[in-house]
């Protein structure tokens, strides 16, 4: 089974993959299944902390000066977090300048935390992808809205020196009015999306190692805003392919085909496998689906604007099930229902399931095609404990 670390070897550059299995053909809709059920991930190693301006949580308590600690001081400090400070944290590669950051994901909801007057407290928490950006703070819940959500973000590019992201990602519809209303006033593109890979796997690791060791800490307490989980809706029309498949490829050609894609700037989505660290052998097979059409272009073009973020197998409505946005889901490909097919959709499962919840979608123009128009890296992430 394949866990995820922040740690991981680096990506070699290389090139395509072609489809493995045998295809299925499906109808004019595509359809996609319920979503599946969703594995906790294991251990995420502890998060560096170089460099970090950490400060008492002033929101919520009473305030006091802000600390910064010097690279060789923060290795010094004992690896216990202080569950009431806020992180400020901004480290990067030597090849990397501030405004190479050109997209935050955020997420500014409650947690199972309570103040000094008995009522939960908020947190806004931002990163990168890379985790090369860092920020928490603390908020109290009568000062929840847009104005005071626009103010945070201001700071964070006045603290860490940083100019504004061109795009923010969040995954909670429930704050989508007030995320987007703050963006637009700063004029930052809002983007409802799942794919927040590196926010969710922090989320968890600081509901492990902060929110549960707070002194105001609520055992039991239950998340304020739950993910949404839609029933599946039929496919837009323009989404249709002519021909799909199960498919899957040697963990090391995946990696070879998100350097290709990252090089070609073609249409697609990557996920930063070296900061996930899967303990995943090159010669694992990876699942995926791969859908070709003679408009493949167009296609992988539309694909593109929906923030896919995993597929599933429905084995009892025999489909596929496209999950998008934050809260979209599709029925993506339909099957007939045979012993045999049964057998393929569930065996792709139980692969993803091997591979920590790593999977991939292509589009090609054709399905003995050893070239793709368009790839996206996907992953089956459980919601996250806050």
């Amino acid at each position: 089974m394949a866990t995820i670390g922040f740690q991981s070897p680096r990506i070699r550059s290389s090139r395509l993959h072609s489809p493995v299995s045998p295809a299925i053909s499906y109808p004019r809709s595509i359809s996609i299944p319920r979503p599946p059920s969703r594995r906790l991930l294991s251990a995420i190693a502890s998060i560096h902390r170089r460099f970090n301006l950490i400060r008492p949580a002033s929101s919520v308590t009473s305030p006091s000066d802000s600390v910064v600690l010097e690279p060789e001081a923060a290795e010094e400090e004992d690896d216990e977090v202080d569950p009431t400070s806020e992180v400020c944290f901004l480290d990067l590669d030597v090849d990397r300048t501030v405004g190479s950051i050109t997209e935050w994901e955020l997420d500014f909801c409650s947690r199972p935390i309570l103040d000094e007057r008995g009522k939960k407290v908020w947190e806004l928490v931002v990163c990168d992808s890379s985790l090369s950006l860092q920020y928490t703070k603390y908020f109290p819940n009568n000062v929840i809205n847009s104005i005071t959500l626009r103010d945070a973000i201001a700071s964070i590019t006045q603290e860490l020196g940083v100019p504004f992201p061109e795009k923010i990602r969040f995954f909670r519809s429930q704050m989508q009015t007030i995320i987007t209303k703050a963006c637009n006033e700063l004029g930052i593109k809002p983007v409802p999306s799942k794919r927040c890979i590196s926010l969710l796997l922090w989320l968890e690791e600081r509901y492990e190692t902060v929110y549960t060791r707070h002194p105001g800490f609520q055992k039991g307490s239950k998340p304020l805003l739950a993910l949404d989980n839609p029933f599946p809706m039929e496919l837009p029309e323009n989404l249709f392919g002519e021909r799909w498949a199960f498919v899957q490829l040697p963990y090391s050609a995946v990696r070879e085909e998100v350097s290709s894609l990252e090089k070609r700037r073609a249409f697609g989505g990557t996920l930063d496998l070296d900061l996930l660290g899967l303990e995943i052998e090159d010669k694992t097979l990876v699942p995926g689906v791969a859908v070709a059409s003679s408009r493949a272009k167009p296609l992988a073009a539309w694909m593109n604007g929906l923030e896919v973020d995993s597929m599933e197998v429905d084995s009892s409505r025999a489909c596929l099930i496209l999950s998008a946005g934050v809260a979209t889901r599709y029925v993506y490909a339909t099957y007939k229902k045979t012993s045999v097919t049964t057998k393929e959709a569930e065996a792709w499962e139980a692969a993803k399931k091997a591979c920590g919840g790593l999977h991939f979608l292509a589009i090609q123009e054709n399905l003995d095609s050893d070239d793709c128009v368009g790839f996206w890296l996907l992953l089956d992430l459980p919601p996250p404990p806050v």
